[in-house]
C-alpha cells in the first residue's frame, strides 16, 4: 500500500472511531477501545506494575472503618485494638501503616508487584487463598522460615483471620496495594452482581 494510501485509511478509520456519530461508528469505537484496553493497555500495565493483576476491585467490607475516609482514627483504634494487641500492634504502630483508613467496598486499587523480603507488616497485600477472588487484606504477621517467608493477614474491619490467611505461602502473593485511584468507581461492575451475593454481602459497608 502506497503512504498516500495509508494516510487516507488512517484519517477515515480515525473519523469513524472519534467522530462519526452513526450507529455503526459508535459500535466501531467501542470495539477499537475494548481491543485497546484488553491487549495494548493492561498488558502494558502488567508489565511495568510487575503483577498479573494490577487493579483491583474491592468486593468486600472486610477492610471497611466506620466514616470511611473521614473516619476518625483514634476512635476506631480503641474499638479494633484488642484484636492487635496478641500480634504486638500497638496504636503508634497502626497510624503508621499505610491506608489507615481502610478502603471501602468498590473501590478501585492499584496493585505493584513486590518482592516478598520487601513486604512489612502493615502493608496491604493481595493473594490467592482458594476463593473464586483473591482476597486484600493487612499483613499482621511474618515468620522467617527454611522455605521462605510466612506471612498472616487480617481485614480491619473483620473480628478475627480466616482459616486460609494465617499461614500465606511467598507464592501466594499477588501484589501489595500502593494507592486507592478511584474510590467507589467499582460499582459500575459490582452493581451487576449484587443480586447473586449472599443476603448478608449485599449493598454499602457497615463497621463490625
Amino acid at each position: 500500500m502506497k503512504r498516500s494510501d495509508w494516510k487516507k485509511f488512517w484519517k477515515k478509520f480515525w473519523f469513524i472511531v472519534w467522530k462519526d456519530d452513526s450507529f455503526k461508528g459508535w459500535i466501531i469505537s467501542i470495539i477499537f477501545l475494548f481491543i485497546m484496553i484488553k491487549f495494548v493497555f493492561f498488558p502494558v500495565l502488567e508489565l511495568s506494575t510487575g503483577t498479573q493483576l494490577p487493579l483491583v476491585i474491592v468486593e468486600s467490607c472486610s477492610m471497611y472503618h466506620e466514616g470511611n475516609l473521614l473516619s476518625n482514627e483514634e476512635s476506631w483504634w480503641n474499638s479494633h485494638q484488642m484484636k492487635y494487641f496478641k500480634f504486638k500492634i500497638l496504636e503508634e504502630d497502626f497510624m503508621s501503616f499505610p491506608f489507615k483508613k481502610g478502603f471501602n467496598k468498590g473501590d478501585i486499587l492499584f496493585i505493584v508487584g513486590k518482592k516478598p523480603e520487601k513486604i512489612e507488616v502493615g502493608d496491604v497485600i493481595v493473594f490467592q487463598a482458594n476463593y473464586r477472588n483473591p482476597i486484600i487484606h493487612r499483613v499482621i504477621n511474618i515468620e522467617e522460615t527454611e522455605k521462605g517467608r510466612i506471612f498472616s493477614t487480617m481485614g480491619d474491619n473483620n473480628n478475627g483471620q480466616l482459616e486460609t490467611e494465617k499461614e500465606i505461602q511467598e507464592n501466594q502473593i499477588i501484589g501489595k496495594a500502593s494507592a486507592n485511584i478511584a474510590p467507589y468507581f467499582g460499582w459500575i461492575k459490582l452493581i451487576f452482581f449484587e443480586k447473586s451475593r449472599n443476603p448478608s454481602e449485599r449493598g454499602f459497608c457497615n463497621a463490625n
